[in-house]
């Protein structure tokens, strides 16, 4: 963070927020948000206008600001697809490379959910699904992203400005880190973007940010360090190392039994539940053999099990959805035998491809509609455990 004070202008005071990419989130003079002005327009424009956008600024501002700052943002939103109830909004974001990547926007209604057995107060809550990287080098088989390939990391301004560009569209409440991408291959820029968004304007709680890792140990064994307070989720998928190598191929490099001594580190440093996430593979990885394997697995652990049925992602996988019989059948087993909560994700934006493993970037002449489900709320899974 960088910070310029004009003592001679009216003490007009800047705070810029940047990285190498100069990548911007303003906050300028007292109680003047960039991101306040962004959220009444709904819009970025090519040729901003600093005088109209943020008013009320002393002459000699607009002069630096139109000469060091053509726009406030580096990206741009290309296309916006929404689910039919309007309960799922998929940005394809342009970043300044002409790069692409999506972000997702999920709304819960939290009057439709229960909690300790009664009806939950409230209404509708955002949460944000983002990505750190455009494409992902773990080539999970079950995964759309990784069937791109890695582009390149994103610079923390980009990952940043995803959170801007949906705050256009939704008051955002929760951050997930589980879009394109591998978080922790990321790891400086991650740090970064995440203590912008906990600073102005955004003042996220860390408690409402959630990172998602197929296991990278190195990182996680800096995170709490890092971002103590932070929600970790693990994209475990498989209860044994054979499994996990075959549709996992990060997993050669990051063996199972290192892993699990990895997060009982974490958890013993940080005094936090850990999410555990498990893809549902038809076959593969959802017999009650591997129930049982993965009950024994965690049952040391303080752990959420979040039960994820394979998203269809067209000819790119040769993988099968498991039965809702296999997937209770399932999910039976860790909570009554090995008394490991348990969840089943219900996926919201399939047919916008925009559920867990279906983000791939294809680039669209025109805004699309979809349809889509209800989801468990991710504040469900990493808050009230």
């Amino acid at each position: 963070m960088s910070t310029f004070l004009e003592e001679d202008e009216m003490k007009c005071k800047m705070y810029l927020h940047f990285n190498r990419s100069e990548s911007h989130i303003f906050e300028i003079g007292s109680g003047h948000h960039v991101i306040q002005n962004l959220k009444q327009n709904g819009e970025l424009f090519d040729e901003w206008d600093w005088e109209k956008q943020v008013p009320s600024l002393p002459s000699a501002a607009y002069s630096l600001l139109r000469s060091s700052f053509k726009r406030p943002l580096s990206s741009s939103v290309h296309s916006v697809f929404h689910s039919s109830d309007n309960l799922t909004t998929k940005l394809l974001i342009k970043l300044h490379n002409g790069a692409f990547v999506e972000t997702v926007i999920m709304r819960y209604d939290t009057r439709l959910g229960k909690y300790g057995g009664k009806p939950r107060p409230g209404g509708l809550r955002s949460t944000l699904c983002i990505s750190s990287q455009v494409g992902c080098k773990m080539g999970c088989k079950f995964c759309a992203t990784g069937s791109m390939g890695f582009k390149n990391n994103l610079t923390s301004g980009e990952i940043v400005e995803q959170l801007v560009h949906a705050s256009c569209l939704s008051q955002i409440r929760n951050v997930v880190f589980m879009g394109m991408g591998e978080p922790l291959n990321n790891y400086s820029a991650l740090v970064e973007s995440i203590r912008v968004m906990t600073g102005l304007p955004f003042q996220l709680s860390l408690k409402r940010i959630t990172v998602s890792t197929v296991g990278i140990i190195h990182g996680i064994n800096k995170l709490h360090n890092d971002l103590p307070g932070l929600n970790l989720a693990i994209s475990l998928h498989a209860p044994v190392q054979d499994i996990r190598c075959q549709i996992m191929p990060a997993a050669r490099a990051f063996p199972l039994e290192k892993l699990m001594d990895s997060l009982r580190e974490y958890q013993r440093n940080s005094q936090q539940k850990i999410l555990i996430e498990y893809i549902m593979l038809d076959g593969v990885n959802d017999e009650e053999q591997h129930a049982h394997q993965l009950g024994k697995l965690m049952e040391t652990f303080q752990v959420v099990v979040n039960l994820i049925p394979f998203n269809p992602i067209g000819t790119l996988s040769q993988f099968r959805t498991s039965s809702e019989q296999k997937v209770s059948s399932f999910q039976k087993i860790l909570r009554g035998t090995y008394n490991i909560r348990t969840t089943v994700r219900k996926e919201m934006g399939q047919d916008i491809s925009g559920a867990c493993g279906q983000l791939v970037v294809n680039v669209p002449d025109k805004k699309s509609p979809g349809s889509a489900g209800p989801l468990t709320d991710i504040e469900d899974l990493v808050l009230n455990i």
